[in-house]
């Protein structure tokens, strides 16, 4: 039996306090470092002008592992967007994807094997909100991380799932007509 993982995928939603922007929808991909992930982890190392990728540390000097990247899905155009994403958001994946080990979620004996790459949206509303809960972010954004993986780790949902829902469930914010 072969327990490499080679490629791995999930998302999650959790939604923020009432009146925050805080919605956290990371899209998670995981595999090991020389497979297609290892391949498309190393490849991100290079910046891009607005979307600037960072790996998830907990505190300077204390990188996670599995090592993971977290890549903004929305253009960074201020300081303070980079701060959350570099702050909170870097923290909560840290402690989400460490915690994930901690629980088995993540195969402990794999941690220098695997690479994560996590796609994060912030609500760019987050910048420039007075009144932005940063607990909340935080919360989100852990939850959702640890929500994302569990769900890669299981291939959920489940094609069944997917087929017994097809006519049952629709996207949040389109519905088609019948």
């Amino acid at each position: 039996m072969n327990d490499k993982i080679i490629f791995k995928t999930g998302e999650a939603t959790v939604l923020a306090a009432d009146g925050q922007f805080t919605d956290a929808m990371p899209e998670i991909l995981i595999g090991a470092t020389d497979g297609p992930v290892g391949q498309a982890f190393a490849n991100m190392m290079g910046q891009t002008a607005g979307h600037t990728r960072m790996l998830a540390i907990r505190a300077c000097n204390q990188m996670v592992r599995p090592a993971t990247m977290i890549v903004p899905k929305v253009t960074m155009k201020s300081g303070a967007y980079v701060n959350l994403f570099g702050g909170v958001v870097q923290s909560a994946t840290a402690d989400a994807v460490l915690d994930c080990v901690i629980e088995g979620i993540l195969p402990r004996a794999q941690v220098n094997d695997l690479c994560i790459i996590s796609l994060i949206w912030i609500d760019p509303r987050c910048a420039t909100d007075a009144n932005l809960d940063e607990q909340d972010l935080y919360r989100t954004n852990y939850e959702a991380t640890k929500l994302a993986i569990a769900r890669a780790m299981k291939d959920e949902p489940t094609i069944d799932e997917l087929i017994a829902n097809r006519h049952k469930i629709v996207h949040d914010m389109f519905t088609p007509k019948a």
